[in-house]
């Protein structure tokens, strides 16, 4: 683990169970545009989780791994962007759903993120911040937003949601038969 990592370790349970929220919406939902919006929601805390255990390759890849040719960071790179496209590809799907979701989250909470991934950022590359207390205030800025995750993901309401999709759904279906 590296240098900072007992500061990531409270970022990491964030993500697991953040992780797990989503995994408990998947099985909850009976609507599959839905069910796509929270396993795109899950792909992403994988590929998140794996951004986050960045030293685990070092522990448990040998550094001259090849497979077919290609090096571990090839392959794993490779995934990550596939993990992203069908991601991408299940939120297309989910559009109206998370059209549904964006617009009601508070403009205050989409500014706080934003501060926050701007200050990660400034830590991540000491920018204002000493690149010792850089380290610190970049793992203390993500934290921050997976723990606003998190809370956003505990106190999200399937129900309102789903309904609203249904309602919207067979409107939509009423008219074209009409």
């Amino acid at each position: 683990m590296n240098s900072d990592g007992i500061i990531e370790i409270p970022g990491m349970i964030l993500l697991f169970a953040c992780l797990l929220r989503c995994t408990q919406y998947v099985v909850k939902s009976h609507i599959k545009q839905i069910k796509c919006f929270w396993l795109a929601g899950i792909l992403i805390f994988v590929a998140v989780i794996r951004r986050e255990l960045n030293y685990l390759p070092d522990l448990l890849v040998p550094s001259d791994f090849s497979m077919l040719g290609q090096s571990y960071d090839w392959w794993e790179d490779s995934v990550l962007t596939v993990i992203y496209l069908v991601a991408l590809g299940l939120l297309t799907y989910s559009r109206h759903y998370l059209w549904a979701v964006l617009k009601n989250v508070p403009v205050s909470l989409y500014l706080s993120v934003t501060v926050l991934a701007i200050v990660q950022y400034m830590g991540e590359n000491a920018i204002i911040f000493p690149h010792t207390f850089g380290e610190i205030v970049e793992e203390l800025a993500e934290t921050a937003i997976y723990a606003i995750a998190l809370t956003y993901l505990w106190r999200f309401k399937l129900t309102d949601y789903e309904s609203c999709l249904v309602q919207k759904l067979n409107y939509k279906f009423n008219h074209a038969n009409n």
